[in-house]
């Protein structure tokens, strides 16, 4: 038998989480975990953009631990289901990726607009999601249990977007938009 995709138990304005319970659709979990889903799909556009290999494996690995982000946001603090957690190693993983792709870059001496080409201005808006995906744990953090290492590991992705974008411009050799104030 198929799963159906609609069960209506969302029909009132409510959703359930990992573990039990039901919170209103408009909770700030719910809003902190629905931001890191749009920040997945927001990937998945950057990945359909890219061409160069390494970084579309880079994404793979990050759009499979958003997952498990949004797993760890989905479940009912202080309920242990089983599922997978962000570690350390996922945090350090970025700032490998990082130190990578910034090797091959020019020193940044300016601020950068984005734009230039739709793969450099994916990963900004990418970059742009991920700093409110951060600013929603971070407002819950205030308020309920959220595991620290997310909001580590989305302060280091954001970053690892900015850099993303740049090494698009520079793979694609497309100068860097320079912000000049008036």
């Amino acid at each position: 038998m198929a799963i159906k995709i609609y069960t209506k138990t969302g029909d009132d304005g409510t959703t359930g989480l990992f573990g039990g319970g039901r919170l209103p659709k408009d909770h700030l979990r719910i809003e902190a975990y629905g931001t890191v889903d749009e920040l997945n799909a927001q990937l998945g556009w950057v990945v359909d953009l890219l061409a160069q290999e390494q970084i579309g494996h880079h994404l793979d690995i990050v759009q499979n631990e958003l997952f498990v982000v949004g797993s760890m946001l989905a479940t009912k603090p202080g309920k242990n289901i089983g599922i997978d957690t962000i570690d350390e190693a996922s945090v350090h993983q970025l700032e490998l990726w990082m130190d990578e792709l910034d090797d091959q870059l020019p020193t940044l001496k300016n601020f950068i607009l984005p734009g230039g080409h739709p793969a450099i201005s994916a990963s900004h808006l990418a970059r742009c999601i991920c700093r409110r995906a951060e600013r929603r744990v971070v407002a819950l953090s205030h308020t309920d249990e959220v595991d620290h290492l997310i909001i580590r590991y989305l302060n280091r992705l954001s970053d690892y977007l900015f850099i993303l974008s740049r090494f698009v411009a520079h793979r694609l050799e497309i100068p860097e938009r320079v912000w000049k104030p008036r």
